[in-house]
């Protein structure tokens, strides 16, 4: 049974720095490209990062580009996502999810991931 699990989540003062961590079991790790989501209340899950199953290929969403860096640990089964210098508008649950891939090409759609975490909950004061 495939399970992620996300930490790091907080509250914070914006331009505050935070990673987030997730945890992956129950899967041949290395053979999944992994991405972050977010999802704040009222609107869509929204795409932020996405890694390759290399780690070679990185991507990220429009709204944290140039702020914001996806790595990942495959001997520990962990994907982070490094935030810097953020913003109310970062407020949202933050979601880890994984996608079985051997290509370098990245996904940012919420429905071509196949399993999710139950998500962290970050929150950025003004």
């Amino acid at each position: 049974q495939v399970q992620l699990v996300e930490s790091g989540g907080g509250l914070v003062q914006a331009g505050a720095s935070l990673r987030l961590s997730c945890t992956a079991s129950g899967l041949t790790f290395s053979q999944y490209s992994m991405a972050w989501f977010r999802q704040a209340p009222g609107k869509e899950r929204e795409f932020v990062a996405a890694i390759s199953f290399s780690g070679g290929s990185t991507l990220y969403g429009d709204s944290v580009k140039g702020r914001s860096s996806i790595s990942r640990e495959d001997a520990k089964k962990m994907v982070y996502l490094q935030m810097s210098s953020l913003k109310p508008e970062d407020t949202a649950v933050y979601f880890c999810t994984g996608r079985r891939s051997f290509s370098g090409i990245l996904r940012t759609n919420v429905n071509e991931y196949d399993f999710w975490g139950q998500g962290t909950q970050v929150t950025v004061s003004s």
